[in-house]
């Protein structure tokens, strides 16, 4: 077994942790923003964008970390983030390193994955869908054929199985 195999068996679990860590530091941007916490001055109710952003955050953050709804809240995050670097950061400055947006462009294409790849594993969405199918429907990818068995609802959150053989071949 090479290298390669070795990562590809992981590659739910971490995606799994990737959409929990980005999950949980996009809800603390909206807590700071809604709330004033973290050393920040909540923004008043209703100001635009920035408290509807912060209730995008924090809502849509809430959702990635726990992994309900994580595609269609990823898509909704992306698109927030996408707005906010080109109308707020890109008018002074090419690149984000020039016009302090690398958080937005990072959150952008961070959710991006996110809306293409599916929440991984540990997602609580995993207890609602209790068949495999639904599980492969949900992340194509990352889907394990041999899926717990008996089905238990607790299965989202196992650690992989040392034998997944990585993530299916598209072949042309």
């Amino acid at each position: 077994m090479g290298v390669t195999d070795r990562l590809d068996r992981h590659q739910p679990l971490v995606l799994g942790l990737f959409r929990i860590v980005i999950g949980l530091l996009f809800t603390s941007e909206g807590a700071a923003t809604l709330f004033g916490v973290l050393d920040r001055d909540a923004t008043p109710a209703g100001d635009w964008p920035f408290w509807y952003a912060g209730v995008i955050e924090l809502v849509c953050g809430v959702l990635i970390l726990l992994g309900v709804l994580t595609r269609a809240a990823a898509f909704l995050s992306s698109g927030a983030m996408a707005f906010a670097y080109f109308t707020e950061h890109q008018p002074d400055g090419l690149f984000p390193l020039q016009n302090g947006g690398l958080s937005p462009a990072l959150f952008c294409w961070g959710f991006l994955l996110l809306v293409f790849f599916g929440p991984g594993s540990l997602a609580l969405s995993g207890l609602f869908h209790r068949d495999a199918t639904a599980a492969a429907v949900r992340s194509p990818r990352l889907a394990e054929p041999e899926a717990a068995p008996g089905n238990s609802p607790g299965a989202a959150f196992a650690w992989p199985k040392p034998a997944f053989a990585g993530p299916k071949r598209l072949s042309h």
